[in-house]
């Protein structure tokens, strides 16, 4: 419930002051009583309610004298807006000990309704005056007004991100923007003096920005002005960072105006997404003196975070480069996308000069709102030749950008986005992850000198909320990525996925049986200058003692991801991948074509093809992989990157890229 508001009358003089109703006005008439008053009465027109409260008496009738207490109150309210300025009077007349008049103070009222309303109950609705419009609250049960980051483009010749705009060139434009109205109810214009005005902290100025539609009178007004051959804009600006505070048109009557309110940052380190949006009605005080404001309304705005998207959502579209030694690679691809139903989207030469990596510079996300949602892209720090694709080719209508920036000193091969995945959704000790968990790699604790994520990419994917992120171990990687070691695929039962970790274990394994059924000079890479033999594998001791080492650091990941994502062993496949130790720092790469870097179109997996060992035939690399994924009802497929990419150490999930299907989950449902 609001507060009352303190009014001061003076006897024998007019005050006049504007009422909103709701909100009750408190006079304190013992301090406005002339000496010597004993008693007091009250007189008032229809639309005015009074009320005193006082140590002696409580709500008698105020029309006859009433003993005058140490600390008596007047409690005024009014029932309607006003029809006319100053059309409800009050008056209060003061006695002394023998019923003579000392006094008359008299008030002139205007009731006015203002309401400031957002769509709180986030139904994509904006509704009067909800009770929790100035506060957010999370899930299904909570309340809160929605931001969207106006991060797409509407230009349709110079492009650029419509939040660096201060203008609104499009209507289309309108739908990336939260809805605000000012709803009044009153006389055809307020007391002279008094104003509305609209107003934000410097601080969320940063953050936001306003515009106002125009009111029926100002319309009518600029089509008259563009018949003089004069342009008025549809839409003002109204707040910005040099605009903290705008007085707003009071239309009269009974009517609404219309704002737009446009997101500018995402959550990050120093900004929590929540935003105020403040309405003041301004009273004159004397000429020369500043207004002063005798109500206030807000409401609160929670910009939405940016959602990565996992595996097991459906695939729309698929992104890959063309280069002019990736012919294999291309022809595996386009099977694959053909065979699920989907776009292929080729970034060609001119655009990515030369740099094949299609995964390591960005990665496709969405934000989403009650009344609209878009995918986004979020641009790595990697700059690589890359860098211009997210921004000159994907950012359009309805389709945002998103980056951080960091010094080239700060940025190493772990800030390009083979780094960061996102899991299914998880439930862990009873907290549920509904979007799923955002998986980084970063340097063991106690690794001196070694490769981060850089700050400003972690401190953006936490403050998001909604995806909390899991650090794992990668830098024991010459690239660092945790795509080399591990994926997700769907799996119809348990957790509805599996998690694929690279095990030089199983490859082992895998090598030792074929040994065993006297297969040991069966040929890796048969035909090549790499062709090596089951037997060399098995008999090289160091080699062994790599791969024994790289167990250890996926293991270590592997018991994190256990107690950070609650899974059991039975929701983890190990497929056989060698590793091979070619740096200082005893950084290891894939042996062969790492099979855990694969794409996933729903059932349809796109698999680095590993040139394993061939046995009556076929490779039993392969074969062991499909025996292990095709009991999922999932489909592999086989594709030749190995020139192209594997020798350049990446795979086939590194050269490509996945745009999916939002989740049908809405974040704000969900209980942090």
């Amino acid at each position: 419930m609001t507060s009352p508001r303190t009014l001061r009358l003076d006897v024998d003089k007019l005050t006049t002051t504007l009422y909103v109703l709701g909100r009750k006005l408190t006079v304190n008439l013992t301090r406005c009583a002339p000496l010597q008053s004993k008693f007091f009465s009250v007189k008032c027109t229809p639309n005015v309610q009074c009320q005193v409260f006082s140590q002696v008496q409580a709500g008698k009738s105020l029309s006859s004298p009433q003993p005058l207490g140490r600390d008596t109150v007047l409690l005024i309210s009014m029932g309607a807006a006003s029809l006319q300025p100053n059309d409800s009077k009050l008056s209060v007349r003061f006695y002394g000990d023998k019923s003579e008049i000392l006094g008359n103070a008299l008030l002139h009222l205007t009731a006015v309704e203002i309401s400031l309303d957002v769509d709180a109950d986030r139904d994509g609705i904006v509704e009067k005056n909800n009770p929790n419009k100035a506060s957010w609250k999370w899930g299904p049960n909570g309340h809160g007004a929605i931001l969207l980051v106006n991060c797409d483009s509407e230009s349709s010749y110079y492009k650029k991100v419509d939040s660096e705009s201060e203008e609104i060139t499009k209507v289309a434009d309108l739908k990336d923007m939260s809805k605000m109205i000012l709803r009044t109810s009153g006389p055809p214009v307020l007391p002279e003096g008094y104003k509305l005005s609209l107003h934000i902290s410097q601080t969320d100025a940063e953050r936001v920005r306003v515009f106002r539609a125009r009111s029926t009178k100002q319309a009518e007004a600029s089509l008259k002005s563009i018949f003089l051959g004069l342009f008025q804009k549809e839409y003002p600006l109204v707040l910005n960072t040099k605009q903290l505070a705008n007085e707003v048109p009071y239309q009269g009557g009974k009517s609404d105006l219309v704002f737009y309110v446009e997101g500018l940052h995402f959550p990050d380190k120093d900004f929590d997404g929540l935003l105020t949006i403040n309405l003041s009605l301004l009273e004159p005080f004397a000429e020369g003196f500043p207004e002063t404001p005798i109500f206030t309304d807000k409401v609160m705005f929670r910009v939405a975070p940016w959602i990565m998207t996992p595996n097991t959502l459906k695939p729309l579209e698929v992104f890959v480069c063309s280069t002019s030694d990736n012919h294999e690679f291309l022809k595996g691809i386009k099977q694959l996308v053909q065979k699920s139903g989907l776009k292929l989207k080729i970034c060609h030469e001119y655009m990515n000069r030369g740099d094949r990596w299609m995964q390591d510079e960005l990665e496709f996300g969405y934000i989403d709102s009650p009344h609209h949602a878009f995918p986004v892209v979020l641009d790595s720090p990697r700059n690589g030749d890359l860098d211009n694709f997210p921004y000159d080719v994907l950012l359009g209508p309805d389709f945002g950008y998103v980056t951080r920036y960091a010094s080239r000193i700060e940025v190493s091969s772990l800030d390009s986005f083979g780094n960061l995945e996102v899991s299914p959704p998880v439930t862990v000790n009873g907290k549920n992850y509904p979007f799923g968990r955002i998986i980084i790699g970063v340097a063991f604790p106690t690794t001196e000198d070694g490769r981060n994520m850089t700050k400003v990419v972690q401190d953006f994917l936490w403050a998001q909320k909604v995806q909390e992120p899991i650090a794992l171990y990668s830098d024991w990687l010459v690239v660092g990525h945790v795509d080399e070691f591990m994926s997700f695929v769907p799996a119809p039962d348990r957790k509805g996925f599996r998690l694929l970790l690279a095990s030089p274990d199983a490859a082992y394994k895998v090598f030792r049986t074929l040994q065993n059924k006297g297969h040991g000079d069966a040929k890796m890479f048969p035909g090549t200058e790499e062709e090596v033999s089951v037997d060399m594998i098995l008999s090289d001791k160091e080699f062994q003692t790599e791969n024994g080492y790289v167990q250890s650091c996926i293991d270590w990941n592997r018991d994190l991801l256990k107690k950070e994502l609650g899974l059991e062993d039975e929701d983890i496949i190990d497929l056989p991948v060698l590793f091979k130790v070619i740096s200082e720092k005893n950084r290891a790469v894939a042996f062969y074509p790492d099979m855990v870097n694969m794409i996933v179109l729903g059932k349809n997996l796109g698999i680095p093809k590993p040139f394993g060992p061939q046995v009556n035939g076929k490779c039993a690399l392969e074969t062991e992989t499909c025996s292990l994924l095709e009991p999922l009802g999932l489909n592999c497929s086989f594709i030749d990157d190995f020139t192209s990419y594997h020798k350049l150490l990446g795979e086939v999930h590194c050269g490509s890229n996945v745009r999916r299907k939002p989740f049908e989950f809405k974040w704000w449902n969900l209980e942090l």
